[in-house]
């Protein structure tokens, strides 16, 4: 079978067997579509023709690209997705009975390490006062906010979000993640009063649980539930609107959705939460992905350095 009938067989396995969302197929088919052109190039026609070799002549070829859109190179991150993505299949094709390399052949390479970014409680207070809400699209931005960090959502969760599925009494609602994943989210009493705020404000049907505000809503759309889909709030949206905000704010960190969720987390444990728990609430399906955490909320730590560093009035008036 040729190298593009596997790719393609894998892909239809991870669309009707797998169940995986459609954008994570289309990731797939854009990294494995790469890999294929690159590999013909190279005089690969089939899986079973990928060796070691031929693994590291990719790992170097991804090194060495540079993006005709950027002019950058690829980042570690993105280098590892497209071997990431080159392990599935080669697992597919093996498990399938195809004579191809094993997965754990193809080596990712040591990652460069990442720094956590999040926000302290003043600067997300900060940043919630500085939004005008004597406008509907100020209380949709404080609303907006407020939830983020009351759930750890992920952006593309946040705007997929319906009215009706937003439950303010229980504050609580589920919501589906990565993988298809259903998990359950909680709403704090800033998040309430907030999204109350916004959702008497409209005057709309629409089902999306926040809008954009480009142009004017008209009769007929405003009377339709369904029109409402066209309204909807992209996630590119919200990330300028909270950069929007970080800048008017003067914080210094450059945050975006994705910091507010960093935020979440960091929250949780600073008060005292157990690591499993919140592995749970933002959906993790390894405990090592929510354990980088924890080099930043560990009070052990803190209490160690504030007795022990000689910089501490503790620990100089405890010498002799």
């Amino acid at each position: 079978m040729r190298l593009d009938d596997q790719v393609r067989a894998f892909l239809e396995h991870c669309e009707i067997d797998r169940n995986l969302s459609p954008l994570t197929v289309r990731t797939y088919a854009q990294q494995l579509g790469a890999f294929a052109r690159w590999a013909r190039r190279e005089h690969v026609e089939a899986a079973e023709q990928i060796t070691p070799d031929v693994v590291r002549a990719f790992r170097l070829h991804l090194h060495r690209y540079i993006s005709p859109l950027t002019r950058r190179p690829l980042s570690r991150g993105s280098q590892s997705a497209y071997l990431i993505a080159l392990r599935s299949l080669l697992r597919f094709l093996v498990q399938s009975g195809t004579e191809a390399l094993p997965p754990d052949r193809v080596e990712l390479g040591k990652g460069a390490g990442r720094s956590l970014k999040f926000l302290d409680r003043r600067q997300l207070q900060r940043l919630a006062a500085v939004v005008d809400t004597s406008t509907e699209p100020g209380l949709r931005d404080r609303a907006i906010l407020e939830l983020l960090f009351s759930t750890g959502l992920r952006v593309s969760e946040l705007v997929a979000l319906e009215r009706q599925q937003v439950n303010l009494e229980t504050r609580e609602f589920a919501v589906m993640g990565k993988g298809r994943k259903t998990r359950v989210v909680f709403v704090s009493d800033a998040a309430v009063d907030a999204l109350r705020r916004y959702l008497d404000a409209r005057s709309d049907r629409f089902q999306p649980l926040f809008l954009h505000y480009r142009g004017p809503h008209n009769d007929n759309d405003i009377r339709s539930a369904r029109a409402g889909d066209a309204w909807r709030m992209s996630a590119r949206s919200v990330e300028r609107m909270v950069a929007k905000y970080v800048r008017l704010a003067g914080i210094s960190t450059k945050a975006t959705p994705h910091t507010l969720r960093h935020s979440f987390a960091t929250d949780l444990l600073f008060n005292g939460a157990d690591l499993r728990s919140v592995q749970e609430m933002l959906g993790h399906a390894n405990l090592a992905t929510t354990q980088v955490y924890t080099h930043v909320t560990n009070p052990q730590l803190r209490a160690v350095h504030r007795r022990f560093h000689s910089g501490n009035r503790d620990a100089a008036e405890a010498q002799p």
